[in-house]
């Protein structure tokens, strides 16, 4: 793959151990800055609760192209409206971050499990975003797991100035 597993694997840790600092301290008032290109602007429980509900979620769209390979590109992923992203905020905007942190590396233990086990040609394998257009499983991977959770870590450190 283009970027290597190993880079990929190191900012996945990077970014829990950022995350399990934000877990470990007082929940922060206020509202978050948007997402890159965005207008959302969440309180540090909705973040928590994204948090805790995407990697999963954007692993099983990657294994989803993965396991079509005859098809490409796969159908796949959902937009900032789905129901189910916008259900799963609204349920565990007050829930513990200490107990969605441990959804997270639940979650992450999987991903990092998965990229470990791709081969160079699993990574070029490609799907169709709704909006984002064609994209390799890397891609995936690397835009809506590690980047995302970078941005949302970076929307905790916000809340915390």
């Amino acid at each position: 793959m283009t970027a290597s597993v190993d880079t990929v694997l190191a900012r996945l840790a990077d970014a829990e151990r950022r995350l399990a600092e934000h877990a470990a301290a007082p929940l922060p008032e206020g509202l978050s800055d948007p997402d890159p290109g965005a207008e959302e602007r969440w309180e540090a429980g909705q973040v928590w609760a994204h948090l805790a509900e995407f990697p999963a979620y954007w692993l099983a769209q990657a294994q989803r192209v993965i396991a079509q390979p005859t098809q490409p590109p796969v159908p796949f992923g959902r937009v900032k409206t789905d129901a189910g992203r916008v259900e799963a905020v609204e349920r565990d905007r007050h829930t513990d971050p200490q107990a969605l942190l441990e959804r997270v590396r639940a979650s992450l233990a999987e991903v990092s499990d998965a990229v470990r086990s791709w081969d160079d040609e699993t990574w070029q394998l490609r799907g169709a975003h709704p909006v984002r257009g064609e994209m390799t499983v890397e891609r995936i991977i690397e835009r809506f797991i590690v980047e995302h959770l970078e941005e949302h870590a970076d929307q905790l450190d916000s809340l915390e100035r």
